[in-house]
């Protein structure tokens, strides 16, 4: 091997390291945090960001192209999926009244009927 392929070896596994952590970082969150929006944002936030740094790490480990196509699509689909799905427990949660309205700051759909249709009628 030359020392180009340890050196790329070594960032790979680097990346890979690092993406972990941040995954780690996305779990705790999603584990820890209070309500279901903040447990949204911790569940794709961080979990996107370290897909894109695993799939670095493995990219730079194989090096082949039916590989790098592979993990392209894996890429684009995680960019492709992860905000709709979070947007759509966001929206479902608003829907159901699960979202803890103390901690809004502006409720810019209080004054929408076909979202409110589960929630307590404000005063």
């Amino acid at each position: 091997m030359t020392t180009w392929h340890h050196v790329t070896d070594l960032a790979g596994a680097a990346l890979l390291l690092v993406g972990a952590l941040v995954c780690l970082s996305g779990v705790i969150g999603l584990l820890r945090l209070p309500d279901v929006l903040t447990r949204s944002s911790a569940a794709t936030n961080p979990q996107t960001l370290g897909i894109l740094l695993l799939t670095a790490g493995v990219a730079l480990r194989l090096r082949s192209w039916v590989d790098l196509g592979t993990l392209a699509l894996v890429v684009f689909f995680q960019l492709l999926t992860s905000p709709v799905a979070a947007h759509l427990v966001a929206r479902v949660a608003y829907r159901t009244g699960q979202t803890g309205d103390a901690a809004l700051l502006f409720d810019e759909l209080a004054d929408s009927d076909a979202l409110r249709t589960n929630r307590d009628p404000g005063p």
